[in-house]
């Protein structure tokens, strides 16, 4: 199957506290949630290009943690932690996304990803809820909205190797 190198991801501020990342895979709603909650999965396409994985762990059940370790290619290493507090598989997830770096703030966000089933494929909502205006403009500022477009086309590379199993 030719995947196509990107994907495109429309990105909106529906608020003055969120981020909205959408975009159209031509995957089943199943493959895409099991891609993004199996940390055998996770390692191969979460993060910007350059970096990589080298600790992933899920308790997927509400109240369940997970956690992550992304090393950028400069050998320098990002942690991420949450809980689950909504799961309905496999069309939504909802957790806590705490980037645990002190010298930032170890700021932490809520997000909800919706996976939802088209004629087409499946359509992705990745929301990003933050705490205050400031918070989320400072976490486009950082790159992240560059970063997220980078980590959604390796998950649609990703997932179309999946697809081949």
């Amino acid at each position: 199957m030719l995947v196509a190198k990107s994907v495109e991801v429309k990105v909106s501020l529906p608020s003055d506290r969120e981020i909205v990342f959408t975009c159209n895979f031509q995957r089943r709603a199943q493959l895409l949630f099991d891609a993004w909650t199996k940390p055998e999965h996770i390692k191969r396409w979460w993060g910007c290009e350059g970096s990589s994985i080298p600790h992933c762990a899920v308790d997927l059940q509400i109240g369940g943690s997970w956690s992550l370790v992304m090393r950028m290619g400069d050998g320098s290493d990002h942690p991420f932690h949450g809980t689950y507090r909504e799961i309905v598989h496999p069309h939504r997830l909802v957790y806590t996304e705490c980037y645990d770096m002190p010298q930032f703030g170890s700021p932490e966000w809520l997000t909800t990803v919706t996976f939802d089933e088209t004629q087409a494929g499946t359509l992705v909502t990745h929301t990003i809820l933050h705490k205050s205006r400031e918070v989320r403009d400072g976490h486009l500022q950082a790159g992240m909205q560059e970063g997220m477009v980078q980590t959604l086309t390796r998950l649609n590379e990703h997932t179309a190797s999946m697809e081949q199993l």
